[in-house]
């Protein structure tokens, strides 16, 4: 079949199509989603000639196997792992021409989450309000990849990269670290509680996912105890539910919510949050 679409062999442990997002829609509940390390799939896609915004396939710590029903340029970036074209190692953070019904396999990241999978044309399954991102809270979008699925593919916007040398893909953080602006509700914690906030000694936990990366370590005090009323919820909002382990909010976070936000994270070290396996240190840096 020479057909422009792509059937998934292997789904891997989350598997979506992200491009990204669809910001502007809060005021109606819906969150931005879009790809966790947008960088790395922006790179991904010029690789193989696509606009920065073209939709392509975000893994999840297992990677994922697909077959091209016909010929086409892929390219697999973000977290390193190795890459296999009908068995046969290939190149990762490159261009590699796949044949049409060839095996692309993505193997399990050997440092960082969160893999990208570009093909020329991008993945052209329909979008809803102007986005062919999962959400994996509202459930827009198209669902996870399931076994066996078929994913249409665009046409090819242009040739692919020249890559002479290595591309200089960010390497997942060891320590993860998160320039903060302290507030809106601050207040809520005193100089105590924004010290501790501060101070280190925080992992992030396995319990992590899009739609926000949790933090184990030490609870920030609160001098205020009583409850919130649900408000607006930002993309890189802290907030601190009643067990004390903060929670950074990711692409898929909810447009609201009740627990207090201690800070917000400057969103240009949240692509650097999407790659940082379970375990890593976390220490939250106050910018002035």
């Amino acid at each position: 079949m020479t057909d422009r679409a792509v059937a998934v062999v292997r789904a891997g442990a989350l598997t979506t199509v992200q491009d990204l997002g669809r910001p502007g829609y809060a005021h109606l509940g819906v969150p931005r989603s879009g790809a966790l390390d947008p960088r790395a799939a922006a790179l991904a896609n010029r690789l193989v000639g696509n606009q920065e915004g073209a939709a392509v396939l975000e893994t999840t710590l297992t990677g994922c196997a697909i077959r091209p029903r016909c010929a086409v340029t892929v390219a697999v970036g973000g977290a390193p792992c190795a890459v296999a074209v009908d068995g046969r190692p290939a190149a990762w953070g490159a261009p590699v021409r796949v044949p049409g019904g060839s095996l692309l396999e993505v193997g399990r990241a050997t440092s960082g989450v969160r893999g990208y999978v570009a093909l020329a044309g991008g993945i052209a399954v329909d979008p809803v309000l102007g986005s062919r991102s999962t959400d994996v809270l509202s459930g827009l979008g198209p669902p996870p990849l399931t076994d066996g699925a078929v994913l249409p593919l665009g046409a090819p916007a242009g040739p692919p990269a020249r890559v002479d040398g290595a591309v200089p893909w960010p390497a997942p953080p060891v320590e993860l670290v998160l320039g903060i602006r302290f507030g809106p509700r601050a207040d809520w914690f005193g100089d105590g509680g924004l010290r501790t906030l501060a101070s280190g000694g925080y992992r992030v936990s396995a319990a992590s996912n899009r739609i926000g990366l949790r933090v184990e370590g030490p609870a920030p005090e609160r001098v205020r105890k009583e409850e919130l009323p649900s408000e607006g919820m930002v993309l890189g909002a802290v907030q601190v539910p009643p067990d004390g382990c903060p929670v950074i909010f990711l692409a898929d976070h909810p447009t609201t919510g009740g627990y207090p936000v201690v800070a917000v994270v400057d969103e240009r070290d949240l692509g650097a949050a999407a790659q940082a396996a379970p375990g890593t240190p976390v220490r939250f840096r106050p910018l002035r």
